[in-house]
């Protein structure tokens, strides 16, 4: 992997699990001594940072991790909805289907389990697990490429809402339905599905934070 590459990715894990909080200030400097880089690794991951919507460019600061508000998590549900609907959709009408009947299983034994003290990764991982096989099964690289690069934005958001464990709960029934619907070949039902989920989550998100960053 080359230098670039791996100071994007550092990076960005930072900027999505709020090591880097937004208003942050990323100097070429100062990141390429604490990633013990040159500065040039820094300056093309940086481009690529603004490029994907984690950072901006700001006159006087330089390069800043960009900001997460109410309209930009509304804005980010939109595509949301709209691609993960469209995926699970043609999912459901794939002919691969046949794993999906064990991972709403998976996800059904999973909402007995999050409330337990360390489960909530491996509960992360089957989510996951979920969206790759959905992207397979949808068999659409645009679509997926879409999801790709939303989904980081996503997990950034999510991170805000922290860990309920009664959301969480209710997600893993959720992710289940989906599963399901899938698994049955019901393109409607998995795009319903899908809806109730997103909405909900969605709603979570609004009260629990950035209702909470409002405050």
């Amino acid at each position: 992997m080359r230098a670039s590459d791996k100071v994007y990715e550092s990076l960005r894990a930072d900027i999505v699990e709020w090591r880097l909080a937004p208003g942050t200030v990323l100097a070429e400097v100062e990141q390429s001594e604490r990633l013990g880089v040159s500065r040039t690794p820094v300056r093309e991951a940086l481009g690529r940072l603004v490029a994907d919507g984690l950072a901006v460019q700001q006159r006087g600061r330089g390069t800043v991790v960009s900001e997460v508000s109410e309209d930009h998590v509304e804005d980010l549900f939109v595509l949301r909805v709209a691609l993960e609907c469209a995926s699970a959709r043609q999912a459901a009408g794939s002919a691969q289907r046949a794993s999906f009947a064990e991972l709403a299983q998976r996800f059904e034994d999973a909402a007995h389990e999050v409330e337990i003290p360390g489960t909530r990764e491996a509960y992360y991982q089957l989510v996951q697990l979920l969206d790759d096989s959905v992207d397979e099964a949808a068999n659409n690289k645009y679509l997926s490429n879409a999801l790709r690069t939303l989904r980081v934005h996503l997990q950034r958001v999510r991170r805000m809402a922290k860990d309920n464990p009664e959301r969480l709960k209710a997600s893993a029934g959720e992710h289940a339905a989906i599963a399901r619907a899938i698994a049955s070949g019901n393109p409607e039902v998995a795009s319903a599905a899908t809806t109730v989920h997103l909405h909900q989550s969605f709603t979570h998100i609004m009260a629990h934070a950035v209702g909470s960053e409002r405050q």
